[in-house]
């Protein structure tokens, strides 16, 4: 179905991704003058008395629903998640320390690469062997002790895996890579020394991301790393140490508070839970489709499957697509489906695929 102006299509894209429809539409109605205002929220000084509120809003409500104390600080960067693979071993790994790095997908390995390139990486643990279809087993963990800190990326968007819940680790700090999961279900991040996400999934828009800082971590970085790389300087100047992406801190605020009228993470967590479970019954019970992730390691927010051709693979995707079902195609690195279901991704849409696939089954298989 093609769109038209009162018509959305269901966007099950990886990111970029779907934002809750009453964020676009209050963002709509006070783009050209939030109210009392006067002017746009994109025209607004980033050192206003009117974004001060619009920051510490978004600050307060994201402590609210992830119930962070005040040993960290909460930083507004850019740069996406690829320059915190370069940030925290510049901030956090000292020239005689190791990092630990778990290896589960494409992004935690170019985490990996990158860290590498300011000291000493030990990998202790990796499922490359298996094609990344499931996250490690506790007993096929290396560490090494007294670590900097250890890497692991929560959801692997590619392949379809994510971490059933964050795992202990020991001494040494915990840092995430929460960027396509964060806030899809509660996360005690107050015993992590570090947690990061690029905004484009669940969070916001392109152009921001989150990190969540132990203080103590915060202040490591030496001074003779690039000013705008430390995150002591950010936290110094409330993420304004140069103009902040202002118009997608705004939308991220606005986010956090259609969250916390949702529900909260529970509710989330129960919504997209049932959301995956309509999907994977779908493919479980087909002999035509095969899930590709281990159903042990299995994402909430990135069902990955496969059809038993790649024509097959090819035809699914177009046909759905023209269908009002976008966005299907799994990524280049590896084929198949991957279908996207973040938080603000509706239910309708996860019973119209379902209803899709039983159809294209029926006629193609």
């Amino acid at each position: 179905m093609a769109p038209t102006p009162t018509h959305r299509v269901f966007n099950f894209s990886a990111g970029p991704a779907v934002l809750p429809e009453p964020v676009l539409q209050e963002a709509q109605r006070d783009l050209m003058a939030l109210p009392g205002v006067g002017m746009s929220i994109l025209e607004v000084s980033h050192r206003s008395p009117v974004f001060d509120g619009v920051l510490e809003r978004a600050e307060s409500d994201l402590r609210t629903l992830v119930g962070l104390g005040d040993d960290h600080h909460v930083l507004f960067l850019q740069g996406g998640a690829s320059q915190q693979f370069a940030m925290v071993p510049m901030n956090l790994l000292p020239p005689d320390g190791v990092a630990d790095y778990v290896v589960t997908g494409a992004w935690a390995q170019k985490a990996a690469e990158e860290a590498a390139k300011f000291g000493q990486v030990n990998v202790c643990a990796t499922t490359e062997a298996e094609a990344f279809t499931r996250v490690p087993r506790a007993e096929e963990w290396h560490p090494t002790p007294g670590a900097a800190y250890l890497h692991l990326t929560s959801n692997n968007t590619i392949f379809g895996t994510q971490w059933p819940s964050w795992p202990e680790v020991g001494d040494s700090p915990l840092v995430v890579d929460a960027s396509s999961d964060l806030l899809c279900r509660p996360v005690d991040a107050n015993r992590c020394g570090l947690v990061y996400a690029g905004a484009q999934k669940n969070l916001g828009p392109a152009g921001l991301t989150l990190v969540m800082v132990r203080k103590d971590l915060a202040e490591r970085g030496p001074e003779s790393i690039p000013t705008m790389l430390r995150y002591s300087v950010a936290a110094k100047h409330g993420s304004r140490y140069n103009t902040p992406p202002v118009f997608a801190i705004y939308l991220f605020g606005l986010v956090m508070r259609w969250l916390l009228d949702s529900g909260g993470l529970v509710e989330m967590e129960t919504r997209n839970r049932r959301k995956a479970a309509l999907l994977y019954d779908a493919i479980d019970g087909s002999e035509f489709y095969r899930g590709t992730a281990d159903p042990g390691s299995r994402s909430l927010m990135n069902v990955t499957f496969r059809l038993p051709t790649e024509e097959l693979d090819r035809r699914f995707a177009t046909e759905a697509d023209a269908a009002g079902l976008s966005g299907l195609q799994g990524h280049r690195a590896v084929g198949g489906q991957r279908a996207s279901i973040y938080n603000a991704f509706p239910e309708a849409g996860v019973t119209a695929l379902v209803e899709f696939m039983r159809e294209f089954e029926r006629v193609n298989g």
